[in-house]
């Protein structure tokens, strides 16, 4: 194995002096590498485009969205679509991220566990990988082979492979339908690739659900309509949400989350129409829950 090969493993000539650097060179010095990420995601956003399609595809054909990834990257993973339900009101297993080592990884460094390819299998099949499926692998060295061996698993029962890493001509890429390189370069310790590359693989990963959420009518206009009011700042932040599409006061945004279950969309879909909830919900569920789309049918046949 020839890491040096690497691009996230070779040496900065930018901060080869960072151990004599005060702190605020320090600091500097990170930053100045920090900001040449943004761009160099933006260089991937061809390949992001078609992966986020075949996502969407697939998730309205009754199909889940898997990462998989070790250390960093699985962390991130797992991060990543933790957040989906909390923000977009989807179930817990739309989509899952599994890190090699499990649960018990993501608190304690379980680095021996990513070169295990088949427990990347493995831990697909536990959870019930489908052909509808589709698999994200993500590895910033792209060579990890916890993921490939997850990703040739999911090839060959059918389900669509995507992979992401942060280097060039990375094996995993040819491990996946879709391959996202998004090359960030040296880091600013040599390997510690939960700087640069964390940070690119996390940019990444918000681009994808947030994108796949938005086409599945989660959010309306930019508003996340389908947030889940289970503590005291979402519960502002629903009625926040309701006061902004209705132009309304407060006693009016309570009574309609009231009145709708605690569900935002249906509370804005409800003032915008002036239906009850029964009524307002079977416009929303015959436009697939899709806000905008359900006004436009309600418009049209108050029109007519």
């Amino acid at each position: 194995m020839n890491l040096i090969a690497l691009e996230t493993e070779q040496r900065n000539p930018n901060t080869q002096s960072i151990d004599s650097m005060s702190t605020f060179e320090m600091l500097t010095a990170i930053n100045r590498e920090d900001a040449g990420v943004a761009m160099a995601v933006e260089k991937c956003l061809p390949a992001l485009t078609q992966l986020v399609d075949e996502i969407c595809r697939r998730l309205s054909e009754g199909g889940r969205l898997y990462y998989v990834g070790a250390g960093t990257s699985g962390r991130l993973g797992v991060l990543d679509a933790s957040e989906c339900p909390p923000t977009y009101g989807v179930t817990p297993d739309l989509v899952q991220g599994i890190i090699a080592g499990g649960d018990r990884a993501l608190r304690k460094s379980s680095e021996g566990a990513e070169d295990n390819a088949e427990a990347g299998k493995e831990d697909l099949i536990r959870c019930g990988l489908k052909s509808r499926d589709v698999v994200v692998g993500l590895a910033a060295s792209g060579r990890t082979p916890y993921v490939i061996g997850a990703l040739d698993y999911a090839d060959s029962i059918g389900a669509y492979t995507g992979a992401v890493s942060c280097l060039s001509n990375a094996r995993l890429s040819q491990h996946a339908k879709t391959a996202v390189e998004v090359v960030t370069g040296p880091e600013a310790v040599t390997g510690s690739t939960r700087m640069k590359a964390g940070t690119a693989q996390k940019m990444i990963l918000n681009m994808i659900s947030t994108s796949v959420m938005i086409q599945m009518g989660k959010v309306y206009q930019n508003l996340m309509v389908d947030v889940q009011p289970t503590n005291e700042k979402l519960v502002v932040r629903a009625k926040n949400i309701i006061k902004e599409c209705l132009n309304c006061g407060d006693e009016k945004a309570d009574a309609l989350l009231a009145a709708s279950g605690h569900r935002v969309k249906l509370a804005v879909f409800m003032g915008l129409s002036d239906l009850d909830a029964d009524k307002a919900w079977q416009y929303l569920t015959a436009a697939g829950e899709n806000l905008s789309a359900a006004i436009n049918t309600y418009n049209s046949r108050e029109v007519c």
